[in-house]
């Protein structure tokens, strides 16, 4: 279970940009050099307690540039789901598609759709078949991505198992829109980029034009950053709340678990534990990964080569060992 503690950071730009040399330890020196060693990896940005540990780039852009964070972007759109919750603009994590968006419902489609709740798409256990995988191409080359996740056979029960899907999180970003009349774009800058104060530059939209929900977000790594700090901080930043505590909280607690990696899955967040310390990631195609691990007031952003795949037992295993073997012990030793 994670202990949230709220802090009252204020970071300037400075804080991320600044060299983190003076107050590098040894064993922070050794996470850098085993982070540069990763070919894939381009950038890695430590911050514990709010401080700078390691901010570098190894190759690839620059660590201010947005940069592709591909399924990041789904809990991105989780986090945008918890605010809709908050304003009452969707009721419950219980409300139906048949009660927010009828009209997203294609015709033909199964009955049972009409049934798939909001929480079945946050934790992609609405039972339709996957869009991911060998099925993406098809999916986004159909003329209506809304009406192809949602036309697609179940193969399996609504809440039974995860099916990780882009189709489902695309979905939710529907309702959302649907509910708010706003773009998903304008409700990313608004609800998140303005308070965070960070750029959420324009992204992939489908035939009907409606942002891509679940993949092709684009963020520097400042801006992962700050969203990660975001849930370590309780849904806070500056004082205000961006998201509710109680959001927060519930969305870093198991409700399903990947069939790929054994990892748990909350809302948009995998989650897993190590030597006592349980972490949560953000983690998207080729590496990209935000991970916060809030007993220890660990956020960590990770950029890597967009373009080649980061496999449990590959690429995204060194990740996960760079995190678990080196970074967290790091954090232990460290006396801040």
């Amino acid at each position: 279970m994670f202990r949230l503690k709220r802090r009252h950071f204020v970071f300037g730009a400075a804080a991320l940009y600044a060299s983190p040399t003076a107050a590098r330890s040894g064993s922070w020196q050794t996470v850098t050099n085993k982070a540069r060693a990763l070919d894939q990896c381009h950038a890695l940005v430590v911050q514990r307690h709010g401080q700078t540990k390691v901010s570098e780039a190894f190759r690839g852009p620059s660590i201010g540039r947005a940069v592709p964070v591909k399924s990041v972007s789904k809990t991105i759109v989780a986090s945008l789901t918890g605010i809709a919750i908050d304003r009452g603009e969707i009721r419950s994590l219980d409300a139906t598609l048949a009660e927010l968006a009828p009209r997203l419902i294609p015709r033909g489609a199964d009955p049972r759709v009409g049934d798939i709740t909001i929480e079945h798409l946050v934790t992609m256990q609405a039972g339709l078949e996957r869009t991911s995988g060998a099925n993406y191409g098809a999916w986004v080359s159909s003329r209506n991505w809304v009406s192809d996740a949602l036309g697609r056979p179940f193969v399996a029960e609504p809440g039974s198992r995860m099916l990780y899907s882009t189709g489902s999180f695309h979905v939710l970003g529907a309702v959302l829109s649907e509910r708010s009349g706003k773009s998903l774009l304008s409700l990313a800058r608004k609800r998140l980029g303005q308070p965070l104060e960070i750029d959420i530059p324009a992204w992939t939209r489908d035939p009907q034009r409606r942002y891509l929900g679940g993949n092709e977000m684009a963020l520097s790594v400042p801006a992962m950053v700050r969203f990660g700090e975001l849930y370590l901080n309780g849904g806070r930043w500056g004082g205000a709340e961006v998201l509710s505590e109680d959001w927060v909280s519930r969305s870093l607690r198991p409700r399903t678990r990947s069939p790929f990696s054994g990892l748990s899955y909350g809302y948009g967040w995998f989650m897993g534990a190590v030597r006592g310390h349980s972490y949560a990631l953000a983690r998207g195609y080729g590496g990209q990964v935000i991970c916060i691990v809030p007993d220890l007031g660990l956020c960590i952003a990770i950029t890597s080569d967009p373009t080649r795949p980061a496999r449990s037992g590959g690429y995204f295993g060194d990740l996960m060992n760079l995190i678990e073997r080196s970074i967290i012990p790091a954090a232990l030793s460290d006396g801040a």
